[in-house]
């Protein structure tokens, strides 16, 4: 396993139902409360967040968000940049103009104080031009051990890009589509990291989202052949954001970091699965959930030496 030196978190100095990715993510609700009252409930659940993973002895760099830019979903920099090893970090093309602006130059620099070298940024942010997307680790779920990249392909993630990631990184592709269901129509999912999250030696997966029996025969056997044990989850658990979970293995123990939501969600038989191999952390992000359309996993951006 690539060695975890810290987690990256944004605490927002704005938070809002951003209108601009309404219309593809179907988690998001309209809320009745005022912008202030939204973003007091939010930061209360932020830090609450941060204080329980830290608690565990995880580093967390937080990094407080300014206000040069109007950046409703800051809150999840997972979407704009990745880290690796080998010194290598990515910045990626987002689907959102106002996400755009979430790109900081000071993020990565607090980064950088905290004794993480940088070397190589690559950059795919261009392929906004041609209207190209590929967002981070919510449009791939990455195997870092296994060198693999999941990845559901939506609006938002690019068949194209995702190979040209795949090539720099030496990774195979697992391409599929991914389905939730939306008052009564049907619709592809917008982040592959909330049907599902591979951790070191299980995958919890919504596998009935996928559609079409060939992908789904295709991800199941790339996680049996990896050893890993797949712990199903339904759609309306997904809808719960059972999916959109992240492992932290820090200090070689594992931990499963979700949402009090996604945590109630589970069944018994589900959660004894997950602690054979991990301690679960988690916190409400209720607001965070309703607001954004984004969970615990979204708001994580893995750090590495």
């Amino acid at each position: 396993m690539s060695n975890l030196h810290s987690i990256l978190m944004v605490r927002p100095s704005s938070f809002r139902t951003n209108t601009q990715t309404l219309q593809n993510n179907h988690f998001q609700k309209i809320s009745d409360s005022s912008d202030e009252i939204i973003l007091q409930k939010t930061l209360i659940e932020f830090d609450n967040l941060v204080n329980k993973i830290r608690s565990y002895g995880i580093p967390v760099t937080v990094f407080q968000d300014d206000l040069i830019f109007d950046t409703p979903d800051s809150i999840f920099p997972n979407n704009w940049i990745s880290f690796h090893t080998e010194k290598k970090i990515v910045l990626y093309p987002m689907y959102a103009e106002n996400r755009r602006l979430e790109r900081n130059e000071n993020i990565i620099k607090k980064v950088e104080s905290t004794g993480v070298i940088i070397d190589t940024i690559l950059d795919y942010t261009k392929a906004e031009l041609n209207n190209q997307f590929l967002e981070g680790t919510g449009s791939m779920v990455l195997d870092r051990k296994n060198k693999k990249a999941y990845a559901s392909i939506s609006e938002r993630t690019s068949e194209i890009l995702l190979y040209e990631f795949c090539d720099e990184f030496n990774y195979m592709p697992i391409v599929f589509e991914s389905y939730q269901n939306h008052g009564k129509r049907s619709y592809l999912i917008y982040h592959t990291n909330v049907m599902m999250c591979v951790a070191d030696k299980y995958s919890v997966i919504c596998l009935e989202s996928i559609k079409f029996e060939d992908e789904k025969k295709k991800v199941k056997q790339s996680l049996i052949d990896d050893g890993k044990e797949i712990i199903e989850i339904s759609s309306k658990q997904l809808d719960c954001f059972s999916g959109n979970m992240i492992e932290l293995i820090y200090n070689k123990k594992s931990y499963l970091v979700m949402s009090e939501t996604a945590f109630k969600s589970l069944s018994k038989n589900q959660l004894s699965s997950i602690n054979n191999y991990s301690e679960i952390i988690y916190s409400s992000v209720d607001t965070i959930e309703s607001c954004g359309g984004g969970s615990v996993r979204c708001m994580i951006a893995e750090v590495f030496n």
